[in-house]
């Protein structure tokens, strides 16, 4: 069983998840009835135009060499293989004008689709 470390953000070593963005998942999670004791999971898979995508889901299990972060009554889970991909990413929300949606800010990104919902190391 992996241990639940203290979110701090600009600190953890797999992903940074923003205020704003924590706020949205609260909000997703009461809107579906999402348990309090799932965790948000987020991870990277092969695919997309430029190699990988990035993948978020509600989990209620945490899975041998997860790294599990909590930041204001919100656990986000990272698994060991994205991890490496993921290092100093910020997770953000946006609701502007070009529509809504989360937000990879990935500084190991060397290339990105268009959509920016892919992206290549």
């Amino acid at each position: 069983m992996s241990e639940t470390k203290e979110f701090i953000p600009g600190v953890s070593e797999d992903i940074n998840v923003t205020e704003k963005a924590v706020k949205e998942i609260k909000r997703l999670m009461e809107e579906n009835k999402v348990p309090a004791e799932f965790m948000l999971r987020v991870g990277v898979k092969g695919g997309g135009c430029s190699g990988f995508t990035y993948t978020l889901g509600f989990d209620p299990e945490e899975r041998p060499g997860d790294n599990i972060y909590e930041m204001d009554g919100v656990k986000i889970v990272v698994d060991m293989k994205s991890s490496i991909y993921l290092s100093g990413t910020e997770l953000d929300y946006t609701d502007g004008l070009m529509g809504k949606g989360f937000v990879f800010n990935n500084p190991n990104a060397v290339k990105t689709c268009g959509c920016g919902s892919s992206f290549g190391v």
